[in-house]
C-alpha cells in the first residue's frame, strides 16, 4: 500500500518552521516527511538554508511516528560518505529506528561555495558506487578498511550504530541513476513532471537493472512538484523561493543571488508551466493521482509550496490524504 510523505524545505523555511511543519505534517496523518538538505538556497532575496542534519535531530524528539528521510543529501564532497553514514546512524537512534537515507549526485551550489569542484556526471556516478559501499558497510556495523579512487578508510566503525537496518535511497532522474540505485541502494526518489517520461527514464530501467542483478525492484518513493494559489500573482509569490529551480544554469551556480537574477529574467509563465498550479482540494489529488495509479509509487511526495503553509498542511490532512489513500485500497 502507498504511503505518503510531506516534503519540508530548508531552501524556503527556516529550521524551527521547518521542525513545525514536521510536527504539523504528523498530526496532518502522514506517514513521512522528507527534509532538504542544501548549503545555498535557490534564491538569495526569500529563502533560508538551514543544517538539515541539526534540523533531523530536533524533529527526531518533535515527533513520534514519521518516517524521517533526507531528500537528499550529497555524500560525495562536503561530506566524506562515513560521516555520512555517521549523521544517519544518529538520527536512526535519535528517532527511535525512524530514519531512511536519500543521496543523490548534487548540484554545484553546494558545493562549489565550499571551494569543492563539481565534475562531471561520470566521476560522480564514480564516486557514488564507492560511496554506497562505503555507506551500507558502516550502517550493517562493519569495520571498514577501504581503498578506492576516491575514498579512503582505515579502521572505520559506527560506535553508535542505528537500531535497525537504515535504507539507502538514491535520487535519480534518468536511466543511469536509476540503474545505478537499483543495483547498489535501496529505494530510488525521483521527481515526476510528466508520468510517463518518469516511467520510461525511470521506472522501466531500474527494473531492468534489477532483474539483470537479480535484486528485488527498489523502493519507489515518488514526487511531485505543486504551487498552491488562486493567481498566477499568488502562484508567483508563493513559488518565491524555489523559482531559482527553474533558472538557466542551475547545476553549474554558485551563487543563489545568480540564480535570482537569471530566474526573474524569464517570462513568469514560462517559469510557472514548469510546476502544477493548484487551489483545491481536488486539484491536490488529481495532481498526485499518477503517482499512485500509474507509477505505482511505493512512497509519494506531496512537495509543495503555498502562501499559508501551515494551513495548507492541515487541508492536506483533512480532505486530500484520505481520498489519495482510498486510490490505494
Amino acid at each position: 500500500m502507498t504511503r505518503f510523505a510531506y516534503f519540508c524545505g530548508h531552501e524556503q523555511f527556516q529550521p524551527e518552521d521547518v521542525v513545525r511543519h514536521a510536527v504539523l505534517a504528523e498530526e496532518a496523518g502522514f506517514d513521512a516527511v522528507m527534509v532538504s538538505e542544501h548549503f545555498h538556497p535557490w534564491v538569495d532575496d526569500v529563502s533560508a538554508s538551514g543544517f538539515a542534519f541539526a534540523t533531523l535531530g530536533a524533529i527526531a524528539q518533535a515527533t513520534e511516528r514519521v518516517e524521517l528521510v533526507t531528500a537528499v543529501t550529497t555524500p560525495l564532497f562536503r561530506y566524506h560518505p562515513a560521516v555520512v553514514a555517521q549523521a544517519a546512524a544518529t538520527i536512526d537512534r535519535l528517532s527511535g529506528g525512524r530514519f531512511r537515507l536519500g543521496v543523490g549526485t548534487g548540484e554545484n551550489l553546494n558545493e562549489g561555495p565550499l571551494g569543492y569542484p563539481f565534475p562531471k556526471y561520470a566521476e560522480r556516478a564514480a564516486r557514488m558506487r564507492e560511496a554506497l559501499e562505503i555507506m551500507r558497510s558502516l550502517l550493517d556495523g562493519d569495520k571498514l578498511t577501504f581503498d578506492g579512487e576516491w575514498y579512503r578508510t582505515d579502521r572505520a566503525r559506527l560506535y553508535s550504530p542505528p537500531l535497525s537496518y537504515v535504507p539507502i535511497w538514491m535520487a535519480a532522474g534518468g536511466p543511469k541513476s536509476a540503474a545505478l540505485a537499483a543495483t547498489k541502494a535501496d529505494g530510488i526518489i525521483t521527481s515526476v513532471r510528466d508520468p510517463e517520461t518518469t516511467i520510461e527514464r525511470v521506472v522501466e530501467p531500474a527494473t531492468a537493472a534489477a532483474v539483470e542483478a537479480h535484486r528485488s525492484d527498489p523502493t519507489l518513493a515518488a514526487s511531485r512538484w505543486t504551487v498552491r494559489a488562486d493567481t498566477p500573482d499568488q502562484a508567483w509569490e508563493a513559488l518565491g523561493a524555489w523559482r531559482g529551480l527553474r533558472a538557466p544554469g542551475r547545476l553549474e551556480a554558485v551563487d543563489p543571488e545568480d540564480l535570482r537574477r537569471r530566474a526573474d529574467e524569464l517570462d513568469r509563465n514560462e517559469v510557472l508551466a514548469a510546476y502544477t498550479i493548484v487551489s483545491t482540494p481536488d486539484d491536490y489529488v488529481n495532481a498526485y493521482r499518477p503517482l499512485v495509479t500509474d507509477i505505482g509509487a511505493d512512497i509519494v511526495t506531496i512537495q509543495t509550496t503555498s502562501l499559508d503553509q501551515e494551513a495548507t498542511i492541515a487541508m492536506l490532512g483533512s480532505d486530500v490524504l484520505p481520498a489519495l489513500r482510498s486510490l490505494t485500497a
